[in-house]
């Protein structure tokens, strides 16, 4: 496996929450349950984690790790679900780690950070600073001690200027610069041997209905520059034919063929 390109996508449980934390003053109270996505490509260079879902740490004491958050995001999910468990479930060694790429630092997206100690850290460098001083109205995203790690090595990408970063160099993954969700947020478009494009919205697009323009997010620090990014999305998907995938549609995500199955 690990000489061959295969994307494989894996859940860590589940978040409990609101509607309208999901679709902006949409559905007001009622009660919804969004699946926590990562993403495992393997690739003869060496093997991509993208983000990691929640830090199994925290589930013995949710409120003192990840604070007011769960007020809004309830995790459910078991040790097991963690990233290290089930990548050793897969077959995957830590040693077989080369990257781990992270979207954003919002907590549900870093828990894979710091396990995987000869891996390369890729992050947005604006994301980074800001995950240091956030606004007050995202600080309950971001728990710090997840990537308060200046002992790993870490890649800074530099927004608009880095845009479609090529990891490998080979066009297999690559890093585009969608802010908004977050002001240094990534996606990812996954171009697979046998002809496959995905394009991997995360959070630049919680829902179908982000990508549609039918709603926003409940969570954004620009809502002018989420209805850019996912325009960009939207071209970058119709010009590779790609498959879309959004970062927390528990409708959409019920079609995906989860690890052990993969897309190659």
């Amino acid at each position: 496996m690990m000489s061959d390109i295969k994307l494989f996508m894996f859940q860590s449980g589940t978040q409990q929450c609101k509607y309208q934390h999901i679709r902006m003053n949409q559905g007001m109270g009622e009660h919804y349950e969004i699946p926590v996505p990562w993403f495992l490509l393997t690739h003869p260079q060496g093997c991509t984690l993208i983000d990691g879902g929640l830090a199994v740490e925290g589930l013995k004491d949710p409120g003192a790790w990840w604070g007011k958050a769960i007020e809004q995001f309830k995790p459910v999910m078991t040790e097991k679900e963690g990233c290290v468990e089930q990548l050793k479930k897969a077959g995957i060694a830590a040693q077989d780690i080369r990257y781990v790429v992270l979207s954003h630092l919002h907590s549900d997206h870093t828990g894979a950070i710091g396990r995987f100690p000869h891996a390369t850290h890729v992050v947005q460098r604006q994301e980074y600073e800001y995950a240091f001083a956030p606004d007050w109205f995202t600080a309950a995203a971001y728990c710090r001690q997840d990537y308060d790690r200046p002992e790993l090595d870490w890649l800074f990408l530099n927004g608009l200027s880095d845009d479609n970063y090529d990891l490998y160099g080979d066009g297999t993954l690559q890093c585009i610069f969608t802010p908004g969700h977050s002001p240094g947020h990534q996606s990812f478009l996954v171009r697979l041997p046998g002809g496959t494009n995905i394009t991997l919205a995360i959070d630049a697009a919680y829902t179908l209905d982000h990508y549609h323009e039918r709603a926003l997010p409940g969570l954004m620090t620009s809502a002018t520059d989420v209805a850019h990014s996912v325009r960009k999305l939207r071209q970058l998907t119709e010009r590779y034919n790609a498959v879309f995938i959004p970062g927390h549609d528990p409708e959409e995500w019920k079609k995906i063929r989860l690890a052990p199955a993969c897309y190659s």
